[in-house]
């Protein structure tokens, strides 16, 4: 995976890759590759809950929104890229939360500026 994305990237992208602190992310292996392309690392806290929190509860509410309740036997890598891309979007775009005074996340940070 980390290979795939770095292949991916443009000259100069040094993206942020945040993990939580199992022990393949602290492997000699993957920290070289890290440090190979410039990449920084981000890290929970050990014992630090809601760093995490955040991200799991989002990857719940994808699965049970998008994920669940399908068939994707027939479905390419291609057409899940593009489904995942439209969900996201969605997401971020249209769907209001609560917590954010009935606002897509998109909307609250344009109001906050």
């Amino acid at each position: 995976m980390l290979e795939g994305a770095i292949s991916s990237l443009s000259d100069g992208e040094h993206p942020i890759v945040h993990s939580d602190r199992g022990w393949h992310y602290r492997w000699p292996g993957w920290l070289s590759r890290m440090e190979g392309a410039g990449l920084t690392r981000s890290m929970s806290k050990k014992g630090c809950l809601p760093d995490n929190a955040a991200c799991e509860g989002f990857f719940g509410r994808l699965k049970n929104e998008m994920f669940y309740f399908r068939s994707w036997k027939d479905v390419s890598i291609n057409q899940f890229i593009d489904e995942l891309d439209r969900y996201l979007r969605w997401y971020n775009e249209e769907r209001i939360k609560m917590s954010l005074g009935a606002m897509s996340p998109t909307a609250y940070r344009r109001s906050i500026g």
